[in-house]
């Protein structure tokens, strides 16, 4: 066996490098406005909590059905550069669009349209950092490409709110000139992220899947995947968008500059945690970190339930970075390990599209509880994070029932 000390990230290949630089602008562009639209559609376009709720869990739900197709071509073919880079484009392409948007209904068009790339992108890009690697830096790997993700969230972020101060409305409000000139700026990065990977990255060319070999994205996947599949979809039935966790800081106290303040210490702690957890899986294997991550975000949602200042809001943030940087990149490297190497797009695929099916009725779920629906007043702003903070509890306890044999190196143990 290889001497993992010698497996650190100058090792990594350059499609890992790429990859990350890629996600990393991206994220740049994506977070100036992901953090700033709850607000949008809340304070200005004066949008209902279910509206909210229903904008991003319809957008997330049709992202996560398009990874499924993706990920299966991407198999079939026997390559996944070009999806990816397709993706990439898709959604940069549906950016300035939002710009123009007047009402929640055009928000999630909008939403939508950038959610189907994300879902054209997403599983033939996993599939092509996990089939760079080997399996003893498959952690690594993920860990590294979320670390850079995270920090272009932390930069884009903190771009926006340069803008927001200069603009005189940090601490205080968001009015649609301000918003509409961030939109206008990310579009920079977005256009960088695609020409980033269509110039840098590498095809790892497989043998291609056959119709009758593995037209079925399920054919030669583990039961084990499964039953893991059956439990992301559990935990991710509590796990509503965090736009909620925004619009609960800001019903604690928080301004718009503290909002995105707050933000940026997620994303950094995120980033800076993400990268050693991956690398950590590689030795002691996955499920104990992401068992530990979920345990956190138990506890995160609970002390959302509780909220009653604004710092707390902020400190159970930076909580929620480490859930991130201990389960993100560390999942992803599982459903590697649980699949053979020629059904991972599809693979893919069907991880993200188990996410997907929770993501609409959590945000819906959440949205209606906040705020009610219809006659139905809902029953506060703790309602969604109790609900979510006792599936996540619930999802715990069924991945330590699973077993998941141990592999060679950073096998799921």
């Amino acid at each position: 066996m290889m001497d993992r000390n010698k497996e650190g990230l100058g090792r990594l290949p350059r499609n890992i490098w790429v990859v990350t630089v890629t996600s990393f602008l991206t994220d740049v562009s994506s977070e100036m406005v992901t953090n700033l639209l709850p607000l949008f559609l809340f304070n200005v376009l004066g949008a209902r909590t279910s509206a909210i709720g229903l904008i991003d869990g319809m957008a997330e739900t049709l992202s996560s059905l398009i990874k499924v197709v993706s990920g299966r071509v991407s198999d079939r073919i026997g390559s996944r550069k070009w999806l990816a880079v397709a993706g990439y484009a898709l959604s940069t392409a549906a950016k300035p669009f939002l710009y123009f948007a007047s009402s929640w209904g055009w928000v999630l068009g909008v939403r939508s349209a950038d959610r189907i790339g994300k879902g054209l992108r997403t599983a033939p890009r996993d599939a092509l950092v996990a089939d760079t690697v080997r399996e003893n830096q498959r952690g690594l790997a993920f860990g590294l490409h979320r670390a850079g993700d995270t920090g272009g969230a932390v930069v884009g972020i903190g771009i926006a709110l340069a803008v927001l101060l200069a603009a005189g409305k940090g601490t205080t409000e968001l009015n649609r000139s301000t918003f509409q000139s961030i939109v206008l700026l990310s579009l920079i990065p977005a256009i960088l992220a695609v020409f980033t990977l269509a110039l840098g990255a590498q095809e790892v060319r497989r043998r291609a899947v056959s119709a009758r070999q593995g037209g079925s994205p399920q054919a030669n996947l583990d039961r084990r995947f499964y039953l893991f599949m059956g439990i992301i979809i559990v935990f991710t039935l509590g796990n509503a968008s965090d736009s909620f966790l925004i619009l609960r800081a800001q019903n604690a106290g928080l301004g718009v500059a503290s909002i995105l303040g707050m933000m940026i210490t997620f994303n950094l702690i995120y980033a800076l945690t993400a990268g050693p957890a991956g690398a950590l899986s590689d030795r002691i294997g996955r499920r104990g970190l992401l068992l530990s991550g979920w345990i956190v975000y138990a506890l995160v949602y609970a002390g959302f339930a509780l909220l009653r200042s604004g710092w707390h809001a902020w400190a159970l943030m930076a909580l929620y970075g480490i859930y991130y940087g201990l389960s993100e990149g560390v999942a992803r490297a599982l459903v590697a390990d649980l699949v053979p190497a020629e059904q991972r797009g599809s693979a893919y695929g069907l991880y993200h599209a188990a996410i997907g099916i929770g993501a609409l009725p959590a945000s819906l779920i959440a949205g209606v509880l906040w705020q009610g629906i219809g006659g139905w007043g809902g029953l506060g702003p703790s309602a969604p994070f109790i609900f979510g903070s006792t599936l996540a509890a619930l999802a715990a306890i069924l991945l330590t029932r699973i077993g998941l044999r141990a592999g060679a190196t950073g096998g799921p143990q």
